[in-house]
């Protein structure tokens, strides 16, 4: 999975979270009652041959009771920041504003590494600025990871790993964040898919995890149990499709007997008939007869009834 595969699922999974910690300046305000409406990543074209501008996750943001206009949230996440392109989160964000009929939008580009290397676009003169555009940017590794290290906000725990902390405090980052998904999330199947998360971010080496696993004994027995838990699942899933393979097979060859056992009852009562009626049976016609599919064979036996020879039973 891509890391930007990651972070669209973290911030479906948790949104709520997932604003207060990427754009809390904006989210001061009670979202209480409000829907919120995932929409499509791609804008249509102009032309066919044109290329399409596509975000991680755009989303709208709207309250049933009318007492606020909508609000379109678009979350990037760049793993590479000299990727990142100002231009195309402005066209971006003009396109869907102007799609959703409203000037309510808020961009927030999370940056995993690195800094923005551009944090406002402004077109204009000397004289005057025509469009002023920018955006929150969320720079990780720049933020102390000791300010979250004991949130009780998912995401930001979830995050710990990409923040800024010592090389000798890498792994109390990690413990905090393997602790903070065992205390703020519930879910099992949650739990073992953010540890994923986690571990992927952390990517604590060998050594690395001897020394966790030395000095954090209890959170590394709640890695010890996912692990476990997982690896049953797995092979609990395995026996499951094994028995759901198993099944089909079964079915599939009951089904191919009865198919085969009309065929057979029906070429025998076929022959029978021809040998009754024209009397010896050549074999190519023993063979032709006893290959033949069940619908063939009911057209051949009504035509015994008029026929004044085998050909004319068995004949195209």
């Amino acid at each position: 999975m891509s890391l930007d595969q990651n972070f669209k699922n973290l911030i479906l999974d948790y949104l709520f979270q997932a604003w207060a910690f990427f754009a809390a300046e904006e989210i001061a305000d009670c979202l209480s009652g409000a829907e919120v409406i995932p929409i499509r990543q791609e804008q249509l074209k102009d032309r066919l041959g044109d290329r399409f501008r596509e975000l991680d996750v755009p989303l709208l943001v709207r309250w049933p009771d009318g007492r606020r206009e909508a609000l379109l949230f678009v979350l990037e996440e760049e793993s590479d920041p000299q990727r990142f392109s100002i231009h195309r989160l402005a066209h971006y964000c003009l396109d869907l504003t102007e799609l959703y009929e409203t000037d309510r939008v808020v961009p927030v580009v999370i940056f995993l590494r690195g800094q923005a290397p551009r944090r406002e676009l402004v077109l204009g003169t000397e004289r005057h600025a025509y469009l002023h555009f920018d955006f929150i940017a969320c720079e990780l590794a720049a933020i102390a990871y000791e300010r979250f290290r004991d949130s009780d906000n998912i995401v930001a725990r979830l995050n710990l790993p990409n923040m800024h902390y010592a090389p000798e405090r890498k792994l109390d980052a990690y413990a905090h964040a393997v602790s903070g998904l065992v205390d703020l999330e519930e879910d099992p199947e949650k739990r073992l898919k953010y540890i994923d998360f986690i571990d992927i971010y952390a990517a604590l080496d060998d050594n690395e995890r001897a020394s966790y696993e030395r000095d954090y004994p209890q959170e590394a027995e709640i890695m010890t149990g996912f692990a476990e838990r997982f690896i049953e699942q797995g092979r609990q899933q395995g026996k499951q499709e094994a028995r759901q393979e198993m099944k089909g097979f079964t079915e599939h060859f009951i089904e191919q007997g009865k198919r085969e056992g009309k065929q057979e009852g029906q070429a025998t009562i076929l022959l029978r008939q021809l040998q009754l009626k024209f009397g010896v049976m050549p074999e190519t016609v023993r063979r032709k007869i006893e290959h033949a599919d069940p619908q063939t064979l009911l057209v051949w036996s009504e035509r015994v009834l008029t026929a004044t020879g085998i050909e004319q039973v068995i004949g195209d």
